[in-house]
């Protein structure tokens, strides 16, 4: 499991608006592309320059393909990401904060201590 590639799927899709609509209309696909395309370039670096050994293990790429936060958080994904890539894509769909509280809702059954987050 790579806690820092779910953080940098996460980071990388949450800073793009285009990224973050095609996440939300096309989760499963946007997921596969960024795992085949991007995954393995080397942030702030040319193009050219990529890796070849990160790559989602199975139940990373479903909690990704099926937007499950509360799985996310569990494997160790950053809470911060989830929740701010997730408002980006989803707060529309809802009243003021309901987006919010139905996110936290989620989550109520995690007790301490917490996954952790390190990467």
């Amino acid at each position: 499991m790579s806690k820092y590639l779910l953080d940098k799927f996460l980071f990388t899709v949450d800073r793009d608006p285009a990224l973050v609509e095609r996440y939300r209309e096309d989760p499963r696909g946007t997921v596969e592309w960024w795992e085949a395309e991007e995954a393995n370039r080397i942030l702030n670096c040319t193009s050219d320059e990529r890796s070849t050994w990160l790559a989602f293990e199975d139940e990373e790429r479903e909690a990704l393909a099926t937007h499950d936060h509360v799985k996310l958080f569990e494997m160790g994904a950053h809470p911060f990401l989830t929740l701010t890539l997730f408002i980006a894509m989803f707060e529309r769909d809802h009243g003021p904060l309901e987006y919010q509280i139905a996110y936290g809702e989620a989550m109520k059954h995690l007790t301490l201590p917490y996954p952790d987050i390190a990467t």
